[in-house]
């Protein structure tokens, strides 16, 4: 297989550089999609650069997944391209996001995006609009991410999911919500026919079965904004909010969303590293290692459990 993509080197790329894989990139499944883009920022910066630090954290990880039980990245094969250069234009960058997006697919390949800021999706998405007229995006995030711009940016971070249900036909279910406006919850309640909202403060009483109804053989676009976990475990991102999920409990809902839904690509946004604190990187690169294996190799391990 060719392809016209800038691959980063295997010792530089994603997963231990001594993986079996790592030389040839081309006949990956998952491309990884470095893109940190950091241009709405209204708290806390530094998701620009969040994809190399996950990136350079992931050398650690182990090959073997425990849950698995095998080195699921066998299954698929990753490779990971080169961060392009970013323009300063959220709209332009956008663009070119869609185009590597576009070409990731158009040669039989996974996309999976690593932000950089939450104002990437609604580019990220769009090569999938046009390919899955009845596509769903589901989103693990604190904020709902639905006004309609904020501070003069039509396409902030903030309006992420706004900016995704203006593509016709889209519909998102959002879980971990806890922080949002008047605006926000007035557009949710005139909009329940396009979005389904679970709030953290509800989390006791989830049903992750009710979660991902809407999702059952359907083609799912998943975005993960790392601030769905709980502040207190993951500070490193713009706006580290209390009363979030746990890590398990995150991984649960990934993991039932993949077994049930079509999915067909993937974003992880909003990571901002913490000089010094390299257990926030490891946190977000083992977060992308899980979904990718929930995405790409399944969900059940293939031997017998080992009691």
């Amino acid at each position: 297989m060719t392809s016209a993509f800038d691959y980063l080197p295997g010792d530089q790329s994603f997963l231990d550089p001594l993986r079996l894989d790592a030389a040839t990139p081309e006949k990956a499944k998952a491309v990884i999609i470095p893109f940190g883009l950091e241009a709405s920022v209204s708290y806390g910066g530094g998701t620009k650069a969040g994809p190399m630090a996950i990136i350079e954290a992931s050398h650690q990880l182990e090959l073997f997944d425990e849950e698995l039980w095998r080195e699921a990245y066998c299954d698929y094969g990753i490779a990971a391209l080169r961060e392009p250069a970013i323009p300063a234009r959220i709209e332009d960058a956008l663009t070119l996001l869609e185009g590597l997006v576009e070409t990731v697919l158009a040669e039989g390949r996974f996309p999976f995006v690593l932000g950089g800021e939450h104002s990437l999706t609604p580019g990220a998405i769009r090569p999938f609009v046009k390919r899955h007229p009845d596509l769903v995006v589901l989103q693990l995030d604190a904020h709902a991410d639905l006004r309609d711009g904020y501070l003069g940016e039509h396409y902030s971070h903030a309006a992420a999911m706004r900016r995704v249900l203006d593509q016709e036909g889209v519909s998102i279910v959002q879980v971990g919500i806890r922080a949002l406006s008047k605006e926000e919850a007035d557009f949710y309640d005139v909009n329940r026919d396009r979005a389904t909202m679970h709030l953290a403060v509800d989390r006791s009483r989830w049903d992750i079965e009710d979660i991902v109804r809407p999702l059952i053989g359907r083609p799912v676009y998943i975005t993960v904004d790392i601030d769905a976990l709980d502040g207190s475990i993951m500070p490193a991102t713009g706006t580290p909010t209390p009363g979030g999920m746990t890590y398990d409990e995150l991984l649960a809902v990934l993991r039932r969303a993949c077994e049930v839904g079509m999915i067909v690509g993937m974003d992880l946004v909003e990571f901002a590293p913490i000089a010094g604190f390299h257990a926030y990187d490891a946190l977000a690169a083992h977060l992308a290692s899980k979904m990718l294996n929930y995405a790409l190799s399944g969900t059940t391990r293939r031997d017998t459990i080992i009691t």
